[in-house]
């Protein structure tokens, strides 16, 4: 298969890359793949090819929509090279080599985190573990829902105070990267939903991220929000884009009210800032 470039065009500051490159097959016949989203640690990249076409990332199974659209991404410290392979409905396939840029990260320091929380005991660790296991399979679903397809909205509105990817010490200890996006408000201040789909966990008090609430945007898309003050919704609940779905709270690790928006692609933790081509409103 030979590929050519068609078009790149850059949409926003946050160099967003709209790709159509065309695989011509041996009778000659071209047919058009798009890829929209960054190709950068973090991004998120949705795709359409022909309806009828079936999707392979490095090999795992890409899910498409009926009239063959697609959504993938790729992690903190994804590699620089992927492979996306197209099988078109004539049987055609083609294979395309993805480079993704790699990224500098911020270091944090954050002090006054409780001694519970910094060395929970063996009690804590259990409730955790189950928490966990709650988290995971609420993000495992592949629902055929479509609401990934829209253009995100800002949740809530504030300053940035926390970023995708950064390093954070915790009471001058190392802990796991930061894979949220972090914006002040007070406490009470409302989350909206910034796609439309479905509440597929609510839960008060994690010992972790207290409040935390996770939408189902479909084909492993997921929105999570954390430290929530309040949910205002429940699991198994329909939810439009921009409906009132929580209020901003300083519940679990946090030190003060602010939201922590994350979005995930199944187990792979995107970047939700990527994802806006707008400035906070």
């Amino acid at each position: 298969m030979h590929f050519t470039v068609k078009k790149m065009l850059v949409v926003s500051a946050m160099f967003m890359l709209a790709l159509q490159v065309w695989a011509t097959d041996s009778a000659g016949q071209g047919s058009l793949l798009e890829l929209q989203g960054e190709l950068v640690q973090g991004g998120m990249v949705i795709g359409r090819a022909p309806q009828g076409s079936q999707v392979w990332l490095n090999d795992e199974v890409v899910k498409v929509t009926p009239d063959g659209r697609f959504v993938f991404g790729f992690g903190r410290d994804s590699e620089n090279t992927h492979q996306l392979k197209i099988k078109y409905p004539n049987g055609t396939e083609a294979l395309r080599e993805l480079e993704v840029k790699p990224r500098d990260y911020d270091i944090q320091y954050i002090e006054g985190i409780s001694k519970k929380i910094m060395s929970p005991n063996e009690e804590d660790l259990k409730r955790i573990r189950r928490e966990n296991s709650m988290v995971a399979k609420a993000r495992a679903g592949a629902s055929v829902r479509e609401d990934f397809l829209e253009t995100f909205i800002w949740p809530a509105k504030g300053p940035i105070t926390g970023v995708y990817g950064s390093q954070r010490f915790y009471n001058g200890e190392p802990r796991r990267p930061h894979f949220g996006l972090d914006i002040a408000a007070p406490r009470g201040a409302e989350v909206i939903a910034p796609a439309s789909g479905k509440v597929v966990l609510a839960h008060n008090n994690m010992f972790f991220s207290g409040g935390t609430l996770i939408m189902d945007h479909g084909y492993g898309i997921t929105s999570t929000f954390i430290h929530l003050d309040a949910i205002l919704v429940e699991e198994g609940q329909e939810v439009k884009q921009g409906d009132a779905i929580a209020r901003v709270g300083a519940t679990g690790r946090a030190t003060g009210p602010h939201l922590d928006w994350r979005i995930n692609w199944f187990n792979t933790r995107l970047d939700p800032q990527l994802l806006m081509s707008e400035p906070q409103p």
